[in-house]
């Protein structure tokens, strides 16, 4: 077996739709339209119409697109944002940058997500947004989520970096995509991705016409006609180049899915009776695309097995090390609400696992046994 184990094997991926991506760069470059060209609307159009008829407007990256979302809203410095504790910095990085103060609550101890429970007791008079980051492949539990911003009149940005194409469903047999639900969707094409560009992209879409409009305004410098500015905006482009390679990408993941679904299955069947670990939950209202397959390491031994892991050549990552209320950068700007008990545990016990959609059964099975080998001797 290959002992060249990767997180994730993008030069796999790229060999085999090589010569459509190739194909797609070329264009570009006969073109020569590197900002904003045709492959950019066009890669809008079709995201669009995959998520299920909505409007989409690319930009730079999954941060952008984040801070793009505050701004289109019309947030101001002193508003409160709602979100997880446990979470990649950039979701409440771009709150702080903004003057807006980002309350920290904690997370489910199953899907890791942020519920309605844990939201409501954090909102105050200044709270207008919520922030449900989907972390790891699969949606937090938006219905009541939904109710509670209608309660109180609240936005919801949807941080759907990690979970492009789940699919969450609603009480009433409803189903919709992750980014669909509340008023913004954000998501990062990152090349790790489950759909990444071959360098930074992101990307924000809506249901709302007239939202998408103002969106379109503040990441083009705050201008719908070029040199006439009606609010501050930022430049945010996304690449005409990774909207291209993009392009070729998306018709794939609906696959890419599947495959780290099966990949996600495959460990859970050899993994299951092993004592010490937890093995991720599927939530039944949200499909998982499994971005990241991640488990919970009882006992104090992650940071042991982890290493057991690298001496037997298999990468793993720890997503994450440190709550965002532990972080330097939010000790003076941020407000906890809550105990952080179960963050503060996820981030003494995850660890998470190479998968994506070209792993084989073979890697997969020496990964297995080295952490049965672990745990049994």
């Amino acid at each position: 077996m290959d002992k060249n184990i990767q997180m994730v094997d993008l030069k796999i991926q790229y060999q085999n739709i090589e010569e459509e991506i190739d194909t797609a760069i070329k264009d570009v470059l006969t073109g020569a339209h590197y900002i904003n060209g045709p492959q950019v609307n066009e890669f809008e159009t079709n995201l669009g119409s995959f998520l299920g008829d909505v409007k989409v407007v690319g930009c730079a990256n999954g941060t952008d697109a984040l801070q793009i979302a505050f701004m289109a809203l019309g947030l101001k410095p002193g508003d409160e944002v709602i979100v997880p504790s446990f979470t990649y910095v950039a979701t409440a990085e771009v709150i702080g940058l903004l003057g807006l103060i980002p309350v920290m609550v904690d997370v489910d101890p199953f899907t890791f997500n942020i519920t309605a429970e844990l939201i409501e007791p954090a909102i105050t008079s200044k709270t207008k947004a919520i922030v449900p980051v989907h972390l790891f492949g699969q949606c937090a539990d938006m219905e009541p989520i939904i109710e509670l911003a209608k309660k109180h009149g609240l936005k919801i940005v949807e941080d759907t970096a990690q979970a492009l194409s789940a699919v969450y469903t609603f009480s009433d047999g409803r189903s919709l995509k992750a980014g669909t639900m509340g008023d913004i969707g954000c998501t990062s094409f990152f090349p790790s991705k489950n759909l990444g560009c071959f360098g930074d992209g992101g990307a924000l879409y809506t249901n709302d016409k007239l939202l998408a409009e103002q969106i379109k305004m503040v990441a083009n410098h705050g201008q719908r006609k070029k040199y006439y500015h009606e609010v501050l905006g930022i430049n945010s482009r996304l690449d005409t180049l990774q909207a291209a390679i993009l392009n070729v990408k998306l018709p794939y993941l609906k696959s890419y899915s599947e495959d780290r679904e099966k990949a996600a299955s495959f460990y859970d069947k050899g993994l299951q009776d092993i004592g010490g670990i937890t093995l991720p939950v599927r939530s039944p209202k949200s499909s998982h695309v499994f971005h990241q397959y991640t488990l919970r390491v009882a006992n104090g031994k992650r940071d042991e097995l982890q290493q057991f892991l690298k001496n037997q050549g298999i990468p793993s990552m720890i997503y994450y090390p440190l709550p965002l209320f532990e972080q330097e950068a939010f000790k003076n700007i941020g407000r906890v609400v809550g105990k952080q008990d179960i963050t503060i545990s996820l981030c003494k016990e995850v660890l998470s696992l190479p998968i994506h959609p070209e792993i084989t059964q073979e890697t997969q099975e020496y990964i297995i046994n080295q952490i049965k080998t672990f745990f049994n001797g």
